[in-house]
């Protein structure tokens, strides 16, 4: 015959499961950045960002429909003493108003791995109202992360982003070798991630698409967006 648990013993062990889980999330972030480890040219095979290329997406959410145009800029811009790729974001409601507008900084170190250092965000609320929070920049008030392993394989869980108690994001490589169909076309061989804020509830799943980049997400809201078209100028 099992034995029953003392209700408060197992209330304890869980508050101290939990304790211990938080505070390795919440440990002490500051990777070191060597300038002279990173290049400005991100070649990533699952993550490229070459500049000129603009992507094209439509995001849904119940009845809601917005377009989400993705331009990798020329500009750079020097973060931490590395000079960092500049790829614009602009979100567009059905009725063409602007909802959002970030421009997010990236790199590649020499082993491979995209680093993300950092996003300037303006959301357009209406009446001319506009909020930048969420906006951060590493070495200034923030830490950079890795966006893309150098060799994507299911395992533990990296660093996207760090400025404690505002922009906690992380990543993990789920699966390999996925097929994803959207309007763009299918694509074999993806790389399937999961991705999540410790300050918010819900996931997202990404799919990434060899010698394309991001081709679908879904998030456990309900909201999905999906590859639409990509030029090149």
């Amino acid at each position: 015959m099992k034995k029953k648990a003392f209700p408060g013993l197992v209330l304890l062990c869980l508050t101290s499961f939990l304790a211990s889980h938080l505070s390795q999330a919440r440990e002490p972030y500051r990777p070191l950045i060597d300038p002279a480890k990173f290049s400005s040219e991100v070649s990533h095979p699952w993550y490229p960002l070459r500049p000129g290329t603009v992507m094209v997406y439509t995001e849904k959410e119940g009845d809601e429909i917005r377009t989400r145009t993705v331009t990798v800029t020329h500009d750079m811009k020097l973060v931490m003493g590395v000079r960092c790729v500049v790829v614009h974001n602009v979100v567009t409601g059905a009725n063409g108003h602007e909802q959002e507008e970030t421009d997010d900084c990236f790199a590649q170190d020499k082993e491979g791995s995209v680093w993300y250092f950092g996003e300037a965000l303006r959301e357009f609320k209406g009446h001319g109202e506009v909020s930048t929070e969420g906006s951060w920049e590493a070495g200034t008030n923030g830490q950079p992360g890795i966006i893309m392993p150098a060799h994507p394989a299911p395992g533990p869980a990296y660093r996207q982003a760090y400025l404690p108690n505002r922009v906690e994001d992380m990543g993990q490589v789920i699966a390999l070798n996925e097929t994803v169909i959207v309007p763009f076309g299918t694509f074999s061989s993806c790389v399937r991630t999961k991705e999540w804020s410790m300050l918010e509830s819900g996931t997202d799943k990404k799919w990434y698409a060899k010698g394309v980049g991001l081709v679908r997400a879904e998030s456990t809201g309900g909201e999905v967006m999906s590859l639409v078209s990509v030029q090149h100028h």
